[in-house]
């Protein structure tokens, strides 16, 4: 009788994506059993060590550089993007634990309340609130840590609706404007779907493709792929399909246009909190996914991708640039910020070797604390409805509230790529490779819009400093501890990348190595 031998497992290696799937079961089974008024007193703390547990483990793997675990590739990028996302996740997850700005926090009390009835508007004022973000969010970020580490396009898939399914509930779990984030969250899951299903096509046709190699087991995994660009004998319509639908299913995540219509709609109508975790770790998760598959499976068909690709950046660049100045309200212009922000990333992801890989890595890590930051303001300036984002409400708030007007000011300014700041040295370190690589024509693109993106920016800069104050401006609520620590983390990451970058540029160099 043949005994069966185990693949050998560096569990060390795995262990951040196992502390964060262990402890999103952990958090079920503290809903399921735990008094319901102890389980927030339960469930933060726990995602909180879960995630710090996790970064311990990322910082003591720094020496294992090229390991393949089967399906997990562990090596410089897939250990720094981690290291990012929970760094980000600690930070969001003190947004989301917020119980003293709004009473029961951001989330609905009872998530089976129908929108809009008398009991849901008896439960915005409950005190008590979903206890299950938090194992949603613990889900959530153990798929994006799957996603970025994943070395073939199954896994990779798998890790994409991991994490996807947790979002799409989340954004409907607001406890005020439920319609709205009702709405929200079913745009996000029916084009999140579609998106599914383009890259599970993608992934077939590309299996197809492989078959091509001949003496080769066909397969989806990228050392498998990248031999297939080179030598299969197949048709290269398979392949540039397949790359095309692949293409789609990430740029999706990634709120590149024209694949970028969800993100306005799910940003405004989503809880404030969760807008800024996806708004920091779903866009690290997605270009820490295409940075991969573009760098290492499609390597060999650089010359093919990177002019449509290119193109793919310019217009994600000019529609995130020219509908932030539309915007009337602050949460859909952070959208659009985001939109332009990921082209700024693709001009990154397309700069060859490995000056545009560290420069992408950077660029995610300095706006995830950055927007973190802007979002955390966005939670604190109210009236009696809730939230007020509606940018005419920011009339004159640097009078009523000159320390966040002046806080929010920063931010912007980041956002708008001024000197000593993070926005500034994360744009520098995109379009320096892309510059020495010769895409002259996508650097001239982020200039321009950057500059026209600056306007909306300063608008809002404006609008709280010279206009007077009325009856309408809102006050900004007295932030509790949770917050506080997260706006601080978010304005001093900001401030420290824009003065001095050195360190995390020189962590982000030595990590720009994929394992193949």
């Amino acid at each position: 009788m043949t005994e069966l031998e185990l693949p050998p497992i560096d569990y060390a290696a795995i262990a951040p994506i196992l502390i964060m799937l262990s402890a999103a079961v952990v958090g079920v089974l503290v809903e399921a059993f735990v008094p319901r008024r102890l389980r927030h007193p339960v469930q933060l703390p726990l995602a909180l060590l879960a995630v710090l547990a996790a970064l311990t483990m990322v910082v003591v793997n720094a020496d294992k550089r090229v390991i393949t675990i089967g399906v997990i590739a562990v090596d410089g990028p897939t250990l720094f993007l981690q290291g990012a996302i929970l760094a980000l996740s600690a930070v969001a997850l003190l947004l989301l634990g917020e119980r003293v700005v709004e009473r029961g926090g951001a989330f609905v009390a009872q998530a089976a309340v129908t929108a809009d009835s008398p009991e849901d508007r008896r439960q915005a004022e409950n005190a008590g609130g979903a206890g299950e973000v938090y194992p949603l969010t613990t889900f959530a970020i153990g798929g994006m840590l799957i996603f970025v580490s994943a070395n073939d396009l199954l896994t990779m898939f798998i890790a994409l609706e991991v994490f996807s399914l947790p979002l799409y509930l989340l954004c409907a779990l607001a406890r005020r404007r439920r319609l709205l984030s009702q709405e929200a969250a079913m745009k996000y899951f029916l084009l999140g779907a579609y998106a599914s299903a383009f890259f599970l096509f993608g992934l077939a046709l590309i299996y197809g493709f492989t078959a091509g190699l001949g003496d080769r087991v066909a397969g989806v995994d990228f050392a498998t792929v990248n031999a297939a660009v080179a030598n299969s004998t197949a048709s290269p319509v398979l392949l540039f399909a397949g790359m095309a639908l692949v293409a789609i299913g990430l740029l999706f995540k990634a709120a590149a246009a024209p694949f970028h219509v969800w993100t306005p709609d799910v940003y405004q109508g989503a809880p404030t909190p969760l807008t800024g975790f996806m708004a920091a770790c779903t866009k690290v998760a997605a270009f820490g996914a295409l940075l991969r598959v573009f760098h290492v499976a499609f390597e060999g068909a650089r010359w093919d991708f990177t002019p449509v690709l290119g193109a793919v950046a310019v217009l994600t660049m000019l529609v995130g640039a020219l509908f932030a100045v539309t915007q009337t309200d602050i949460k859909r212009l952070l959208a659009y910020s985001s939109i332009a922000n990921a082209g700024y990333l693709l001009v990154g992801v397309l700069a060859p070797g490995s000056g545009g890989l560290s420069g992408t890595m950077f660029y995610l890590v300095a706006y995830g604390f950055t927007v973190l930051a802007a979002f955390a303001v966005v939670t604190l300036v109210r009236d009696a409805d809730g939230e007020a984002t509606h940018l005419s409400r920011w009339a004159g708030l640097g009078r009523r509230s000159p320390v966040y007007a002046a806080v929010f000011t920063f931010v912007l300014l980041a956002f708008a790529g001024i000197p000593m700041t993070s926005g500034f040295t994360s744009k520098f370190a995109v379009f320096g490779p892309a510059l020495d690589g010769g895409q002259v024509w996508l650097v001239i693109a982020g200039v321009l819009t950057s500059m026209v993106l600056a306007f909306p920016y300063l608008r809002v800069v404006v609008l709280m400093w010279l206009s007077e104050p009325g009856d309408a401006t809102p006050t900004v609520a007295v932030p509790g501890g949770l917050t506080s620590a997260a706006l601080v983390i978010g304005v001093l990451a900001t401030l420290v990348l824009g003065v001095a970058p050195d360190p995390l540029l020189d962590l982000a160099s030595s990590a720009a190595d994929f394992v193949r």
